[in-house]
């Protein structure tokens, strides 16, 4: 079983990373969304937490998942996903339908194109580099300036330097499996799988997305039958990271208008 984490109480909330990403890095939407529902966190198969060779296919993750809830006794879920991890939840809301109860992808797209492309293939080569050399903290120096704002680069320079040494200092394995989940992300194509998706969808997208053209995500919104479409402003890839307060309350709406 992936690993995982729960907290708080009420209708189940599960929480989807992006590919680089781990549970802890939710911790601020975690917290304001565990004032009311029961938050769900989890590293995919390959990530940092469940360490591991990740699938080849995107869509392989959607069976962890499931088995996931399962496990837990866990039955329809509402999910808050971003990037990679939209990916794997539009295809658990597709794929499975009675386990979503409602969908908020933030900060992803439709599918792969070739700028995400040729993107994820530099982040690839630094992966690579960053086992090589030794300095570990060089797949920070290319990730940050494309996920996140160049206001929020400018404004938290000292938790820049922290969070470098801290994947400075991550292991051997996590450099690895990240070059698996990366060669993965070709797999991620959804375009003939969104329009199944019948729960109550709300995809974001964030204005100064450096990774996932906004076209992308509008088209994400489009192919899926009835779902909304909000733009964050001044909010880069890494929207959950930069403006948590945001995302934990366009969640709590969006699943309390379900829930009831």
């Amino acid at each position: 079983m992936i690993y995982h984490q729960i907290d708080g109480a009420g209708p189940p909330v599960l929480l989807l990373n992006g590919i680089a990403m781990t549970a802890a890095s939710w911790q601020p939407v975690a917290a304001a969304l565990a004032e009311r529902f029961t938050v769900v966190r989890c590293d995919l198969r390959g990530q940092l937490m469940s360490p591991g060779t990740p699938p080849a296919d995107v869509g392989d993750h959607v069976d962890d998942v499931v088995e996931l809830l399962d496990d837990l006794g866990v039955g329809a879920v509402h999910v808050l996903a971003t990037s990679f991890g939209g990916a794997v939840g539009a295809l658990l809301a597709a794929r499975t339908p009675g386990r979503v109860r409602s969908l908020m992808s933030v900060a992803s797209a439709d599918g792969f194109t070739d700028s995400m492309a040729d993107e994820v293939a530099r982040w690839r080569e630094a992966t690579v580099r960053s086992l090589a050399g030794p300095d570990r903290g060089v797949l920070s120096d290319v990730l940050e300036p494309v996920v996140y704002s160049p206001a929020w680069v400018e404004a938290h320079r000292e938790e820049r330097a922290v969070r470098r040494r801290q994947i400075a200092a991550l292991p051997q394995r996590f450099f690895e499996d990240l070059i698996g989940l990366l060669d993965s992300a070709a797999s991620f194509s959804l375009h003939d799988e969104l329009g199944a998706i019948r729960c109550p969808a709300l995809v974001v997208a964030a204005e100064l997305d450096g990774f996932i053209p906004r076209e992308r995500c509008r088209a994400l919104a489009d192919a899926i039958p009835g779902a909304g479409f909000r733009v964050l402003p001044g909010a880069g890839h890494a929207v959950v990271v930069e403006q948590p307060e945001a995302v934990a309350e366009l969640a709590a709406e969006h699943f309390g208008a379900v829930t009831g």
